[in-house]
C-alpha cells in the first residue's frame, strides 16, 4: 500500500526560516538550468567538451534534488516556498534537458513530449490533492527518477559505439517507468481525494445536512 502522510493543511504553520540550506539548494538548481542549457546547445551540440560539462552540471543538480528534501525534513526546515519550488526546479531541469536533446535531434520528440506531459500532470495532481495529504514516493517512482536521470545523462554525454546504442534501452526503461508510475499516481490521487480525513469529514457533513440542506436526526 502507498504511504500517505497527514494533511499538511491541518498542521501548525511552519516556523522554519525561508532562507535555509534546502531552499538554497533548490534555488541553485533553478539557476543551473540556463547554464546547463547553454553548455548542451553550444555549437549545435557538437562541442564534446561542453557536453561533458553539461553532464557535470546536470549530475550536480540531480544530487541537490535528492538531498534538499531529505535535509529539510530531517532538520525541520520545510517551508511553503520549498514545497512549491522543489518540483518546479526538478521539472525545469529534466524538461530543459529533454527539449534540448530533441532540438539537437538526439532524442525523438514523442519521447520528450510523453515524459514532459506525465511530469507536468503529476505535479498538477500533487497540488490538486495537497489539502488532503501527500502521497509518498513509491519504489517505482524512485526507480523512475534514477533511471530517467541516468538515461538523460547518457544522452547528454558525447558517446559513440555500443554505449550510444545501449542508452536507447535505458531511455526505453525510463519511459516505461515514467508512464506506469504516472498512471499509478493518478489512481492514488483519486483514492486519496475519496478517503482522506478531510474528504470523510465533508461527506459526513453532507449526510448530516440531508437532501434539502437542513440538518436531520440520523439516529431517528
Amino acid at each position: 500500500m502507498s504511504a500517505v502522510v497527514p494533511d499538511p493543511a491541518a498542521t501548525p504553520p511552519q516556523s522554519a526560516k525561508l532562507v535555509n540550506l534546502p531552499n538554497a539548494l533548490t534555488v541553485l538548481r533553478l539557476a543551473v538550468v540556463p547554464v546547463f542549457a547553454v553548455l548542451l546547445l553550444s555549437d549545435g551540440g557538437m562541442d564534446d567538451g561542453r557536453r561533458v560539462w553539461a553532464t557535470v552540471f546536470f549530475g550536480a543538480a540531480i544530487i541537490t534534488d535528492r538531498y534538499d528534501g531529505i535535509i529539510a525534513r530531517r532538520t525541520g526546515q520545510v517551508t511553503e516556498f520549498g514545497k512549491l519550488a522543489d518540483p518546479i526546479a526538478d521539472k525545469a531541469l529534466t524538461g530543459t534537458a529533454l527539449v534540448a536533446l530533441s532540438v539537437l535531434a538526439l532524442l525523438p520528440w514523442w519521447v520528450t513530449l510523453a515524459i514532459i506531459v506525465r511530469e507536468v500532470g503529476v505535479t498538477l495532481l500533487r497540488f490538486w490533492v495537497i489539502r488532503h495529504g501527500v502521497i509518498a514516493a513509491s519504489r517505482g517512482g524512485k526507480a523512475k527518477t534514477v533511471v530517467q536521470a541516468l538515461a538523460i545523462g547518457l544522452y547528454i554525454l558525447p558517446l559513440g559505439g555500443l554505449l550510444a546504442s545501449a542508452r536507447w534501452w535505458v531511455m526505453a526503461a525510463a519511459l516505461v517507468l515514467t508512464l506506469v508510475t504516472g498512471l499509478d499516481y493518478v489512481y492514488r490521487a483519486l483514492a486519496l481525494r475519496r478517503t482522506s480525513a478531510r474528504a470523510m469529514r465533508a461527506a459526513a457533513a453532507r449526510r448530516a445536512a440531508g437532501p434539502t440542506g437542513s440538518r436531520t436526526d440520523t439516529a431517528a
